[in-house]
């Protein structure tokens, strides 16, 4: 075979520019067009870099990795919910202990109060030290002689019954 007659990889490479799903795509059934073409052992090396186009090519398309099971767009229930103000909170529970006028209307008091109110003792006792005073779990939990995994218990229950308090009522407006 003549020297110059022969062919490199190289020289078939092109240039599609930037990475978008449309050169992607083109590159994708470049890939295919040599699939077709390529022997047993180049077939293999074709057919991952076919692969990582439809890969690329998924993950441009809808912005999330491909395959992934939990991404950050399938949170769990408790980490999508923001169910009251923290600031409001923080001051309600501020309000409450010493007794000093807050920054919160009566409204929101008001608010406030009938979510609250929805709770049983215990369940309104760890929201309102874990979101109202910002303690940890671990600390609530030796405040009041239980387990951290009970304080958790309780924390979640009250979220999903204000959640629903506010959801049902004509007060949260």
């Amino acid at each position: 075979m003549n020297p110059a007659q022969s062919t490199t990889p190289a020289q078939h490479v092109t240039d599609l520019g930037p990475a978008t799903a449309l050169n992607y795509q083109l590159s994708l059934k470049g890939a295919e067009r040599a699939y077709r073409r390529a022997d047993a052992d180049d077939k293999k090396v074709i057919s991952g870099m076919k692969s990582d186009c439809e890969f690329v090519i998924e993950w441009l398309n809808t912005g999330r990795r491909p395959g992934n099971k939990r991404g950050i767009e399938r949170r769990a229930g408790y980490e999508r919910e923001i169910l009251l103000d923290p600031i409001r909170m923080q001051a309600f529970a501020s309000d409450s202990k010493a007794g000093s006028p807050s920054n919160l209307t009566d409204d929101q008091r008001f608010q406030l109060q009938y979510a609250l109110d929805q709770l049983s003792e215990r369940e309104r006792e760890c929201y309102v030290m874990a979101h109202g005073e910002c303690f940890s779990h671990a600390a609530i939990a030796r405040m009041l002689g239980i387990s951290a995994g009970t304080v958790s218990e309780y924390v979640q229950r009250a979220h999903r019954k204000i959640s629903n308090a506010v959801e049902n009522s004509l007060f949260f407006v």
